[in-house]
């Protein structure tokens, strides 16, 4: 999917129920559609310093975790917005082809801001327990992270 292809939304609240419903599609495409080029995403349990920026490289970050799972789903919560800032308070289920499952709960903050006509998300930080995650998933999950590509890594200290 195209950036032209995507519809674009009418409020910063809209622009994130985009990004999340893409992802939750695993609609690679449709997540690089709602970020910026410049887009920081943080996942603040691991730390500024494994940030990813720009579509590419936080897709490539997503997909880590999120492209080996047989099932994958974000449910929808309270969606709190501050002019171009956005609270998001969601949960994620995940589920292996081994059999493990882990509900996951998040706060997500944004920002979103108008680029070339469009509304996007210009910075995405994710609040969540690493342990609820760790304590559920398959016993290789930390070795496969370990393992991956992290051509993605930006170090956003600083910056976030």
């Amino acid at each position: 999917m195209s950036v032209e292809q995507v519809a674009s939304p009418r409020s910063v609240e809209d622009a994130v129920r985009g990004l999340w419903r893409a992802l939750s599609d695993r609609d690679w495409d449709g997540v690089r559609a709602h970020v910026s080029d410049d887009c920081i995403y943080l996942d603040v349990p691991v730390g500024p310093t494994a940030a990813a920026k720009g579509g590419e490289d936080i897709v490539k970050r997503l997909k880590i975790g999120l492209a080996p799972l047989a099932s994958y789903e974000n449910f929808d919560g309270l969606l709190l917005a501050d002019g171009p800032h956005v609270m998001y308070e969601h949960h994620e289920e995940w589920h292996w082809e081994t059999g493990e499952s882990a509900v996951l709960r998040f706060v997500s903050v944004h920002r979103v801001e108008e680029r070339d006509g469009r509304l996007v998300v210009t910075l995405w930080k994710d609040y969540w327990d690493m342990g609820a995650l760790a304590n559920h998933a398959p016993p290789t999950w930390l070795a496969d992270f370990a393992n991956a590509d992290t051509s993605w890594i930006y170090d956003a200290t600083g910056e976030v």
